[in-house]
């Protein structure tokens, strides 16, 4: 091929020349001559252009032809055994067991409110009053009654051990006692709802209603109550994963607005499955020692629902599919220095995890699977595998 550039060389520069009638470069520059060492190089530079021109043409037909030439140049990689874990990613909102709004069980003015926002509280503590409207007043009175029917009875009941009295007037000392005494509990009870009181500890997040407020029974809005100890992720998962995402499962839960990252464990999967999106319910448990994690806060969920520990990934795109819908790749046979021959090999292929795929029936550990250059080789043909280092 060297031979060839330099007999074309040779002839063009000859001809370009048009023999040895016309000055040589030397004797122009010699001359010293400005208009002819110009007209010079303008004939130099268009004789430099076509010889770049033609000798492109025959690089092209050089490569036609010699077979060498038109060896695919690939690079390669070798299928390895690896730990492969799949991850169901999804987003969820916090929520907490505890996050109540407190309502009144007793109609009427709220007299003290003996709490502020922000107040940490333990349960059963007082929050507010609610005038009784002279219940306390009632109770007092049905408590003399009580223990007027006490005595009364207690006396009849000695009469009767003593066999002195009627049995009926023993009975109705009793009964009277006994109802005046669930009339006295009844109103009692009444009176205790007048008092609220915290559910749970936790924190007083919002004082709804002020003080001096006529408040109804199960409607009017008190309090909210916070506790931010027991708090959990719950999100909606497609119903084909009902089989792998179970109680157990380890969750990656990153908190984009915190910038935080934490692992956790999914502690309930629904039973029922929602006809309308075809999902079932999951709650993941989250430490919140700092308190940092507020309920309705957005989080992303990684659930690792599959685990292969010897599974042979390769890039998704290397991989072609046939008329039949088989998928296939290209691994190296025959392999003598950097020249072998590529070989097609039907593969069945497994989950996805970002651009990588698993390979589960086809490759074996140790193959060689052409990389680049996999969509332009053919079954049997030679390859020359090009070393990147």
């Amino acid at each position: 091929m060297k031979r060839i550039y330099s007999l074309v060389i040779v002839t063009l520069v000859l001809a370009s020349c048009g023999g040895d009638k016309k000055m040589s470069v030397e004797d122009i520059i010699a001359s010293g001559n400005l208009e002819q060492i110009r007209k010079k190089k303008t004939e130099l530079d268009a004789s430099a252009q076509e010889i770049s021109s033609q000798l492109k043409q025959l690089e092209l037909e050089i490569k036609k032809l010699d077979p060498q030439e038109r060896i695919p140049l690939i690079t390669t990689f070798a299928a390895k055994e690896a730990v492969f874990n799949h991850f169901v990613e999804l987003q969820g909102s916090v929520d907490t067991k505890k996050n109540l709004v407190i309502y009144p069980e007793y109609p009427g003015t709220l007299t003290r409110v003996y709490v502020k926002e922000g107040q940490k509280v333990s349960k059963g503590q007082i929050l507010a009053k609610i005038d009784d409207g002279g219940l306390s007043q009632q109770v007092a009175q049905l408590e003399i009654q009580a223990e007027l029917a006490k005595t009364t009875f207690e006396r009849q009941e000695r009469l009767w051990n003593q066999k002195i009295g009627s049995e009926i007037q023993y009975l109705q000392a009793k009964s009277t006692y006994e109802a005046q005494q669930r009339a006295v509990n009844q109103l009692k009870q009444q009176v205790g709802k007048t008092v609220v009181r915290a559910p749970f500890s936790g924190t007083i997040d919002d004082v709804i209603t002020e003080q001096g407020s006529v408040v109804a029974s199960g409607q009017s809005q008190l309090f909210r109550i916070v506790n931010l100890q027991d708090m959990y992720i719950e999100t909606d998962v497609p119903e084909r994963y009902i089989s792998n995402i179970t109680p157990g499962k380890n969750v990656e839960v990153e908190f984009p607005i915190l910038g935080k990252k934490m692992d956790a464990k999914i502690r309930q999967a629904g039973n029922f499955i929602n006809p309308a999106n075809r999902t079932f319910k999951i709650e993941v448990a989250v430490p919140n020692k700092d308190r940092s994690i507020k309920p309705n806060l957005t989080a992303k969920l990684k659930i690792n629902d599959y685990q292969n520990g010897k599974a042979i990934l390769i890039p998704q795109s290397i991989i072609s599919e046939n008329a039949e819908g088989q998928q296939y790749v290209y691994t190296v046979t025959d392999k003598v220095e950097n020249k072998a021959k590529a070989k097609r090999v039907i593969i069945e292929t497994g989950k996805t995890q970002g651009d990588y795929i698993e390979v589960l029936s086809g490759l074996e550990n140790g193959n060689e699977i052409i990389d680049e250059g996999a969509r332009s080789v053919k079954d049997g043909q030679d390859i020359k595998i090009l070393v990147v280092e």
